[in-house]
């Protein structure tokens, strides 16, 4: 709400305020009850935000010829007006926020141009001028002689309560920077965020007003921004060095600069934020893409660089090797991207947000709407999913990062297949089974372990480490497991890593320590081995006596499944019960090595005996 000073000046000053909001009914009071679709949000944007609108209308029509006035005076939405656009020989326009119309069957003559420049100030380097004591702007079109050939005279409104969805954000004393298209009230909530820091936070703010757009036309500011102090540019190319003057001669505590536009004017907004003065800014550009993609404005959120990747970092990223990175600390600590009148888009960290786009995924954003009731919804959407969730959820970030997996139960393996015991396994809640140490080896403190981890029914992303992805593919599509493989160890649950590689064991356990992940380790890259640590992983029982021959067959070819099925039987009906030796039939070597995978996976011995052609596999008892 505007303060009494405020309202007493706004008397004062404004010959005439019109005001929509007035004369409609008061907000209806919070409701009490929970609202499932928002989050926790912070104490002031629970609060009913209430808008106070000054807009000042009367002055600017007056400076209309008198039929186009008139037209506009009568209009039903001249409430919404947003601006009047008169150019030589077209008929003039009134612009309103849902559509456009025709004012006159008149096409615009010299002489109504004439009528209308007569009555502003004047235009400055950047073709604007305004009407003093208001905040209208009236923009200039030239030809190329320098006349005047088409207006554009924008309706300026001091909206009070605008901020109230960001109003927490404004008071924690960050650097914020607001983006949107042209005409989705940028430079509103920039002049409100002024006054609520110099009235209500009471700080000493300063604003830098380039084109007289924030304060108005004219030596003294409108009284819409409050106590802060305004700076004016006398030529817009200036507006850098006016921005570095306002911190070194008025000791402020907040900078307020509207449309940052040029690389010098970047550079002036990081010397103001490194010395330790809250930035609040616009630039042009409807997201912080369009800030990464712009070489002149890159540096307001840190700079972009080419960096070269090393062979293992960029193997550990699976990105090329050439990849752009943020070469230094953002000038801005938020932003806000303004979609919609009501509908923002905060990132509270904006490192963050640019390191995540940079490496090719989508950030989770927060967004903010105001509903009927004038309540500040804020919803969150996560990273990637490209959908709002009511709060901050675990769900869709992987098995590690959901902590809810579910324990497997102890039906019967025999009496399901391979995914449904999986599926079946997954929707229990039988007790864990504990990690054998000689199959998995956990290098992280277990102190600091979460319970591994586990899942909401997404899949476990999992990073092979020295340990062959054809081999574990295999092993996850014959089991029907519900596991994805990952390039990039950020996105990674767990890490799958072969002993032998005992030389990059160390940046290894460093690497997986950075980012608390739990590591597997394999003894050898086979069948078996990847199997039971899958099994283990996955926290499912591993019975020896339940095998899907596909698993070690290469072709699944008739001679594969016979080999295979002889080999299975001897160990079921031989060595296993009566604790003897086997000789199996004479096999290529190809097929002696599935055999051999084979007895491993019973946890037996198994040796290749005899000569060519008649090399055979013998498999010893345990």
């Amino acid at each position: 709400m505007v303060s009494d000073h405020n309202a007493q000046s706004l008397a004062n000053n404004s010959p005439k305020v019109e005001s929509p909001s007035a004369s409609s009914p008061a907000p209806a009071a919070p409701s009490t009850e929970p609202n499932p679709s928002a989050t926790a949000a912070p104490p002031q944007a629970n609060l009913q935000t209430s808008t106070d609108i000054t807009d000042d209308l009367g002055q600017l029509l007056s400076i209309l010829p008198p039929s186009i006035r008139d037209s506009v005076t009568q209009h039903p939405q001249r409430a919404s007006l947003v601006e009047v656009v008169l150019d030589l020989g077209r008929l003039p326009e009134a612009r309103f926020f849902n559509g456009v119309e025709y004012l006159s069957e008149t096409p615009v003559t010299h002489a109504d141009l004439e009528h209308c420049i007569e009555r502003v100030g004047t235009f400055g380097g950047d073709n604007r001028a305004g009407i003093e004591k208001t905040l209208h702007r009236i923009s200039a079109i030239r030809n190329r002689s320098g006349t005047i050939i088409g207006l554009t005279c924008r309706v300026g409104r001091a909206v009070f309560g605008t901020i109230g969805m960001i109003r927490d954000l404004v008071e924690t004393g960050k650097s914020i920077l607001m983006l949107g298209r042209p005409g989705v009230g940028k430079t509103t909530a920039l002049r409100e965020i002024a006054r609520v820091l110099a009235d209500d936070l009471q700080k000493r703010v300063v604003i830098i007003d380039t084109s007289n757009e924030i304060a108005g036309d004219g030596d003294i500011p409108h009284p819409a921004i409050g106590r802060a102090r305004r700076m004016q540019v006398a030529r817009p190319e200036e507006q850098h060095r006016v921005m570095i003057e306002a911190v070194e001669n008025h000791m402020p505590e907040v900078i307020v600069i509207d449309e940052i536009g040029t690389e010098l004017e970047a550079l002036a907004a990081r010397t103001i934020a490194e010395r330790g003065v809250q930035l609040v800014g616009t630039a042009h550009g409807n997201r912080l893409e369009n800030l990464i993609k712009n070489p002149t404005l890159s540096d307001l959120i840190g700079g972009i660089q080419s960096v070269t990747l090393g062979d293992e970092e960029a193997r550990r990223r699976g990105s090329q090797k050439s990849v752009l990175e943020r070469k230094a600390p953002p000038t801005f600590d938020i932003a806000v991207e303004m979609l919609e009148r009501q509908r923002w888009v905060v990132h509270d960290d904006v490192t963050v947000t640019i390191d995540n786009l940079l490496r090719g995924r989508q950030p989770g954003q927060q967004i903010r709407t105001v509903d009927e009731n004038q309540k500040v919804i804020i919803t969150h959407e996560l990273p990637g999913s490209g959908r709002e969730v009511s709060k901050p959820s675990r769900s869709g970030l992987g098995w590690r990062a959901a902590g809810q997996m579910m324990p497997p139960n102890s039906p019967s393996r025999r009496s399901l297949d391979n995914g449904s015991y999986l599926r079946a396994s997954l929707g229990s809640d039988a007790p864990l089974p504990q990690p054998r140490s000689e199959w998995m080896e956990l290098l992280e403190p277990a102190d600091d372990r979460e319970d591994l981890e586990n899942a909401l029914g997404d899949s476990l992303r999992l990073y092979p480490y020295g340990v062959s992805r054809h081999q574990i593919e295999r092993v996850i599509q014959t089991m029907g497991m519900p596991v994805v493989i990952t390039k990039d160890l950020d996105n990674a649950d767990a890490v799958l890593a072969l002993r032998s590689h005992s030389k990059t064991q160390a940046k290894l356990k460093h690497m997986a320590q950075g980012r608390n992940l739990p590591v597997h380790l394999v003894k050898a890259n086979s069948i078996p081995q990847i199997t039971r640590a899958l099994q283990r992983l996955l926290r499912l029982d591993d019975d020896p006596e339940s095998v899907n021959l596909e698993l070690f067959t290469h072709s699944g070819g008739e001679d594969e499944l016979e080999a295979l099925e002889e080999a299975r039987l001897a160990v079921e009906q031989i060595v296993i019960p009566k604790g003897q030796p086997v000789e199996l039939l004479p096999r290529s070597a190809r097929i002696r090595k599935m055999q051999h995978e084979l007895a491993e996976h019973y946890r037996l011995k198994s040796l290749s005996c005899g000569e060519e052609p008649n090399r055979r596999l013998r498999i010893y008892p345990a």
